[in-house]
């Protein structure tokens, strides 16, 4: 199979032997309709030949969950057919039809001014579901009649048929004549059966995968280890807030109000994550942890321990959900000799809570990226003397710049959920080569002077992997960067001192002992070195004999897909929940399909096998 990089450079006017003034010339709603007439009646007939045909060299097939139960990029005309021969006839898919409307119709698309599109969305069903696709075609040639190709083609799966989510037209039409309360509390302690779903975590994506199951009819439990649901947030150091826009961080189901302040702050999310939990009335067990899990492999569920507090609980459970957060649980700091020595304090940036604490004493912050800048912005806010030590290069990105990229669809007027699947759209291979050209730009003229200030004082920035940004960092690894929200400014005036260019060698009596030969004196030292890695969060709850079954989490795969989150883990039954607020919304949906319709498969299949 070949990889995600398949495509090494865009296809660009130039590179197609096209200008842009024939691409202008060409009627989006012509050539869209001709493509898609021919891709229908070509699916209609099975003619796999043909429907390849449609794509360009460069082209690529990603299915979320439609044809694959996955998240799957197939780049390239051989990989295309392999996918229809293997999965078309068995995906049964029919009644396509174009998209209408305002943001639906097909329409020229030039993310870069060499760079052109015609867009088009269109909807579909399958034999177990409906959902939503979109093209984006490139001309093929220098003619005025040149054809116009596939680069990109898109198909979503959005509800099952049999199991559509219980919501608008198919929400309880029940009339409960006082017994909701009782109702509610029967739900919540599962006294008919145990539930069929685990999820452990009741963070943005614990919670946003139980509304989805609990809304497709699957019974589902979810476990919290704080005493309320939103303390993962209320218990952070209460400067934390998130550094980019509310629009980019819609829920499920539940909308922020228009009232809602545009960044965040921690203990409102908090708050809004209890409510979320309560008002789509989700199963939430607080103060309760998993104390052991076993998989039978024979009976295919799990035996799980649960410790609620008051008595042990024994479940048996067809498929666990871990969602530890976006990166993992578990604090990682970085074992420097000498500490035994050392006479101050030393923690890590999750047991930090303000800088109010620290006054009249010289802190250093070991890390450079989110937490560590906030943490050293609140320090000086409270007039504490305070460094980073900057160890490796940093990503950084101004929140205006990061808003100027996010507000053309996330935004107050456009609906999330196509916002969401029209940057889906595109396989990474071509995001990541626009986004490379982008950065340069942003580097170049937004941020031109905040880079450079940073760079006058010392502070090593980069542009993200290959020089792909944010979206790249998130994907490989979850971190590693800045969204300025005032600590580089106070970096580049001197107010927060900086220290880089070098490592930490070891704890000595007044402070920590650099390999450039210098010693920085501190009576605190604040590790912002972020969490372990996911598979820790696997061991700590499945145990290390499941941990070693499941693969790689996070980081691409050569379909230029992230590895292991979201999709299969490895192990069966086993799932992994994590990232972001827009990840864990986008993808929820994504796992809870694929968990129901293989719940109620099996379901149906038992039942016919039994009669």
């Amino acid at each position: 199979m070949k990889s995600f990089q398949h495509l090494s450079a865009l296809p660009t006017l130039d590179s197609l032997g096209a200008t842009k003034a024939i691409a202008e010339a060409a009627s989006p709603i012509d050539e869209a309709n001709k493509w898609f007439y021919a891709f229908v009646e070509a699916v209609r007939t099975s003619d796999i030949a043909s429907i390849v045909d449609l794509f360009h060299e460069t082209g690529s097939w990603r299915d979320v969950v439609a044809l694959t139960w996955s998240l799957r990029t197939l780049g390239g005309k051989h990989d295309i057919k392999r996918l229809l021969d293997a999965r078309l006839e068995a995906t049964g898919l029919t009644s396509l039809h174009l998209s209408e409307g305002s943001r639906k119709t097909p329409v020229h698309v030039a993310p870069l001014p060499d760079l052109a599109f015609i867009r088009f969305c269109f909807t579909f069903e399958t034999l177990h579901g409906k959902g939503s696709g979109i093209c984006h075609l490139i001309p093929s040639g220098p003619s005025p009649e040149v054809t116009w190709k596939a680069h990109a083609l898109l198909t979503h799966l959005d509800t099952l048929k049999v199991f559509p989510v219980q919501a608008g037209i198919f929400r309880s039409h029940t009339i409960f004549n006082g017994i909701w309360e009782e109702k509610r509390r029967r739900e919540l302690e599962f006294p008919d059966g145990d539930p069929e779903v685990l999820v452990v975590g009741a963070g943005q994506c614990g919670l946003q995968v139980a509304a989805h199951l609990k809304y497709m009819g699957v019974s589902t439990l979810v476990i919290e280890r704080n005493a309320r649901v939103g303390d993962s947030w209320r218990t952070r150091y209460k400067s934390l807030f998130l550094h980019n826009s509310i629009h980019f961080n819609q829920t499920s189901y539940l909308r922020f109000p228009s009232t809602w302040p545009y960044f965040s702050p921690a203990p409102k999310l908090g708050d809004w994550f209890e409510a979320y939990a309560n008002f789509l009335d989700l199963n939430v067990w607080t103060s309760s942890s998993v104390v052991e899990t076993v998989w039978d492999d024979t009976a295919k569920y799990w035996n799980v321990l649960i410790d609620r507090g008051d008595m042990p609980h024994r479940l048996k459970v067809k498929h666990i959900v871990l969602a530890p957060g976006h990166g993992g649980s578990i604090p990682l700091s970085p074992d420097f000799g000498g500490k035994n020595f050392y006479r101050g304090r030393v923690l890590h940036s999750s047991e930090y809570k303000a800088g109010s604490g620290y006054v009249g004493s010289k802190v250093v912050v070991v890390g450079a990226c989110n937490s560590a800048h906030d943490i050293a912005l609140d320090l000086f806010n409270h007039g504490v003397d305070v460094t980073i030590i900057q160890r490796s290069s940093t990503f950084v990105i101004s929140h205006q710049a990061l808003a100027a990229g996010h507000a053309v669809t996330y935004n107050d007027d456009f609906p999330t959920e196509l916002a969401d699947l029209l940057g889906s759209a595109l396989p990474w291979s071509t995001q990541k080569l626009i986004t490379q050209r982008n950065i340069l730009r942003v580097a170049g003229a937004i941020d031109r002077d905040l880079l450079e200030g940073l760079k006058r004082v010392g502070f090593q920035t980069n542009l993200g992997p290959e020089g792909a940004g944010l979206s790249a960092l998130v994907y490989e690894r979850g971190g590693g960067f800045y969204i300025n929200t005032g600590a580089s400014d106070r970096i580049i005036d001197g107010s927060i001192k900086l220290k880089s260019g070098c490592s930490v060698g070891h704890f000595t009596t007044h402070g920590l002992a650099l390999d450039d030969g210098t010693e920085l004196q501190a009576d605190v030292v604040i590790f912002a070195t972020g969490f372990g890695n996911l598979h820790d969060s696997v061991r700590l709850v499945c145990g290390e004999e499941v941990a070693q079954k499941v693969g790689p989490l996070f980081g691409l795969d050569n379909e230029g897909e992230v590895r292991g989150v979201w999709k299969d883990s490895g192990h069966e039954g086993l799932w992994i929940a994590a990232g972001n607020l827009s990840r864990a919304r986008i993808h929820s949906m994504h796992l809870a399909l694929r968990e129901t319709h293989s719940e109620h498969y099996m379901i149906s299949r038992s039942r016919s096998n039994r009669d």
